[in-house]
C-alpha cells in the first residue's frame, strides 16, 4: 500500500523563548515611568505660566537738573540747529515709461546759512556732478539753488537760494589759527537726511594735510575725534560757544565708516574762500604763469619748469622752460627751490605759498640753473 502524500504546509511562527525577555523590560519600564513623571510634574515648584495680571508701570525716579556741560551741549544744539541745512545733490533720469525728465537724489550732505542774502556753504564733492542742487532748511522748507560757485581746490561751494530773510539764520563765525588740541569739538549735520543730529568730541590734532577732489593739498585742516558720518560732509565743525571753526569734508576709514579720525577745513581759509565765491562766482589766484612738476623727478627737490606762459610773469622774468634740443637730447628748465626765502620741496609746495599772495604782489625767485643758483623777482599776475 502506497504512503499518502501529504501536502506540505509551512509551520505556523512563534515567537522564540528569547524574545520574550527584552520586551517585557521595556513593558515594566514604561509603567515605571508614566506614574514616576506624573508625580514628579504634581510635586515639582514651577510658575505656572509665568504672567501677573496686577502688573502696573514702574514709578519714574525723580532726577536733578542736567549737568553744566549736558545743558551747555543742549543749548547750543537748539541756538545752531536753525543755521544747519541738507543739501541734495540731483541728477535727472528719463522715466522708460513715460519718457519724462525726473530729478531724483544721487547723493546728499549737510551745510550752513553763511548770510542773510540766501548763501549756503556746503563741500564740493557734495554737489558735484549736480545737475540741480536742492536744499532743505531746518523748518523744512526745500529750495531749488538758483548758483552753485564751486573751489574743488578746497572742497568748498557756495549755493544761492532765494528764501526769506526770516528764515535764514546766518552760522556764528569763529577762528582757527589759535585753536588747542584737545578743547571741544562739536558736529551738527544731517547725515541721511535725517533731521538735526550732534555729536561730539575734541581737536585731536592740528595741521594736517589731506588731498581735495581737484587732487591739490589742503593744509592745516583740522583732526577731530567727533563722529561725522558720510552724510555730515559739508556741515559745521563748532567750538564750545557755538562758533564755526571748520567744515566737516572726510573721514579716514578702511571700511568707509567712522573710525576715530575726521578732519574739517579751517574757517579761517573757509572766511577767504566763500566771499570770493560770493563776489566773483571763482577764485583768483595769483599767477606766474608756469606748468611743473615735481623736481624729484630728476633727483633734486624744488618744483621744475616744464613750459612758461607767453607774456606772463615767469616769462617777463626770463624763466626757462624744459626742452629738448635738435639731437633729441632733454634740456632741464629751471628749478624753482625758494619763494621769498621759503623753501620749496614740490610743486605743491609752490601752490601752496604761491596761494597767500594776491594778485600785484612781488616775490623774490630762487631758482636752480644748469647747477647756479640764480635769483629772479617777479610781479604776480590775476588768474583763476
Amino acid at each position: 500500500m502506497q504512503p499518502y502524500d501529504y501536502p506540505y504546509r509551512e509551520p505556523s511562527p512563534r515567537l522564540r523563548p528569547g524574545i520574550w525577555l527584552p520586551v517585557a523590560a521595556v513593558l515594566v519600564l514604561l509603567l515605571l515611568l508614566i506614574p514616576s513623571g506624573l508625580l514628579l510634574y504634581h510635586y515639582w515648584p514651577h510658575g505656572g505660566s509665568g504672567l501677573d495680571p496686577s502688573a502696573q508701570p514702574r514709578e519714574v525716579a525723580v532726577r536733578g537738573p542736567l549737568y553744566k556741560n549736558e545743558a551747555d551741549l543742549a543749548a547750543l544744539y537748539e541756538k545752531t540747529l536753525p543755521s544747519v541745512v541738507h543739501v541734495n545733490n540731483l541728477s535727472e533720469q528719463v522715466d522708460r515709461f513715460s519718457l519724462n525728465v525726473q530729478q531724483v537724489p544721487r547723493g546728499s550732505g549737510s551745510g550752513f546759512v553763511w548770510d542773510k542774502q540766501g548763501h549756503i556753504v556746503t563741500n564740493y564733492h557734495v554737489v558735484e556732478g549736480a545737475n540741480a542742487v536742492q536744499v532743505v532748511l531746518s523748518d523744512g522748507s526745500s529750495y531749488k539753488a538758483a548758483n552753485v560757485f564751486v573751489y574743488p581746490e578746497k572742497d568748498l561751494a557756495v549755493l544761492k537760494i532765494d528764501a526769506p530773510e526770516s528764515k535764514l539764520v546766518p552760522i556764528p563765525i569763529g577762528t582757527s589759527h589759535d585753536l588747542k588740541v584737545g578743547q571741544s569739538a562739536i558736529v551738527i549735520g544731517n547725515p541721511f537726511g535725517l533731521d538735526g543730529t550732534m555729536t561730539n568730541g575734541i581737536v585731536s590734532a592740528l595741521g594736517r594735510e589731506i588731498e581735495s577732489p581737484a587732487n591739490r593739498r589742503i593744509q592745516g585742516v583740522i583732526q577731530t575725534s567727533a563722529p561725522i558720518n558720510p552724510g555730515n560732509s559739508g556741515g559745521p565743525l563748532l567750538d564750545s560757544d557755538g562758533r564755526l571753526i571748520g567744515v566737516t569734508t572726510a573721514i579716514l576709514s578702511p571700511s568707509g565708516t567712522f573710525a576715530g579720525i575726521g578732519f574739517a577745513i579751517p574757517v579761517d581759509e573757509v572766511n577767504r574762500v566763500v566771499p570770493q565765491l560770493i563776489a566773483k562766482g571763482k577764485i583768483e589766484r595769483p599767477r606766474l604763469g608756469v606748468e611743473l612738476a615735481d623736481g624729484s623727478q630728476v633727483g633734486q627737490e624744488g618744483a621744475l619748469v616744464l613750459n612758461v606762459t607767453p607774456n606772463s610773469p615767469a616769462a617777463k622774468v626770463g624763466l626757462r622752460p624744459t626742452r629738448r634740443s635738435e639731437s633729441g637730447r632733454r634740456a632741464l628748465g629751471d628749478i624753482i627751490v625758494a619763494v621769498d626765502e621759503e623753501k620749496i620741496k614740490s610743486a605743491n609746495d609752490l601752490f601752496d605759498v604761491l596761494e597767500h599772495h594776491k594778485a600785484g604782489d612781488t616775490v623774490t625767485l630762487a631758482v636752480l640753473r644748469d647747477g647756479q643758483r640764480v635769483e629772479v623777482t617777479a610781479t604776480l599776475a590775476a588768474g583763476s
